[in-house]
């Protein structure tokens, strides 16, 4: 792992809100800058390479919604709210933020979610190989990208992926909702049993190919189980 302190970019139109967490994240050893909109936040990303982004939901101009839609996990984002309803929560984390923290936010506590959110696994950590089948699926964990048996690409959220992540490394064992936040999410995570029974039952319905079959089987009072044999395979091929 590099020595190198990892690069934040705040995105907030607050000019004050946007000095205090850079001069705070400066201070704990990262490498931190700021932009006021999502268009100077496109000219800082193309200007050098980013680890994290920090995201404010409103702004003038493109919102964090879109931002976080279009960017599709790369770099990983927290998002910010002033609002704070359990409704953008959930829609943002299921359009791919990383985590997500209301506003005003204590800085201690989003470097706490930001330290988080940087220890999960990355792509350059995971071997080459990394690909598992079950039930004629793909799931390649270093593209991130889930195949159907017909070689057609199915479009996971952030989210989505950790999930699915989590259930086929630990096929037919039961998983509480707790440990498949600390999975998915890392255990410093702090998501609403809603936004987890969404994310699941989303992925229910992208891991649908007609045949009936429910590879995520609820267990009532429990948690939830994958229902299916994984095996490894060659990336982006078959076992």
């Amino acid at each position: 792992m590099s020595d190198t302190p990892a690069r934040i970019l705040v995105v907030d139109d607050d000019p004050g809100i946007r000095e205090v967490l850079c001069d705070y994240l400066g201070q704990h050893g990262y490498q931190a800058r700021g932009a006021a909109s999502a268009a100077e936040m496109d000219r800082a990303l193309a200007s050098g390479p980013t680890d994290l982004i920090v995201l404010d939901l409103m702004m003038p101009g493109e919102d964090g919604l879109s931002v976080v839609r279009r960017l599709s996990g790369t770099p990983p984002v927290v998002m910010l709210s002033a609002m704070g309803e359990d409704t953008d929560r959930i829609v943002g984390l299921e359009l791919g933020a990383d985590d997500y923290l209301a506003k005003p936010c204590n800085p201690r506590e989003l470097l706490a979610r930001i330290r988080a959110v940087l220890r999960r696994p990355r792509d350059d950590d995971t071997p080459a190989e990394a690909a598992l089948t079950f039930d004629g699926w793909t799931l390649d964990l270093v593209r991130r990208e889930l195949t159907r048996a017909d070689g057609e690409a199915v479009q996971l959220s952030a989210g989505e992926f950790g999930l699915l992540r989590a259930f086929v490394e630990r096929p037919g064992r039961i998983l509480t909702r707790d440990q498949l936040l600390e999975a998915a999410r890392g255990s410093e995570a702090d998501v609403f049993d809603r936004a987890m029974d969404v994310q699941i039952s989303r992925l229910r319905k992208k891991l649908d190919d007609g045949s009936g079959r429910d590879l995520i089987i609820t267990i009532r009072g429990e948690g939830y189980r994958f229902d299916a044999r994984v095996r490894k395979a060659e990336r982006g091929g078959r076992a």
